[in-house]
């Protein structure tokens, strides 16, 4: 059997309040980019209607978050 060998994961810098943290709408933007890009290279069939649907789903739910905040 190997052994395993844990790395430390260097320190991440704090955000400071100059610098906001990544939010959620901005991450599921950056999916929706990347599933856009990814789903035309994805080979099989089962796991290109998964992708699409994860895509769907969230694009829904941005949608209707960008909604929200243009209604308020």
């Amino acid at each position: 059997m190997g052994q395993v060998i844990a790395f430390r994961l260097p320190p991440q810098p704090a955000a400071t309040a100059n610098e906001p943290a990544l939010g959620l709408l901005s991450a599921v933007d950056f999916a929706l980019r990347d599933l856009a890009e990814i789903l035309p290279h994805i080979g099989l069939a089962s796991a290109r209607e998964q992708a699409e649907a994860c895509r769907a789903m969230l694009a829904q739910a941005f949608d209707a978050e960008i909604e929200a905040e243009l209604g308020s």
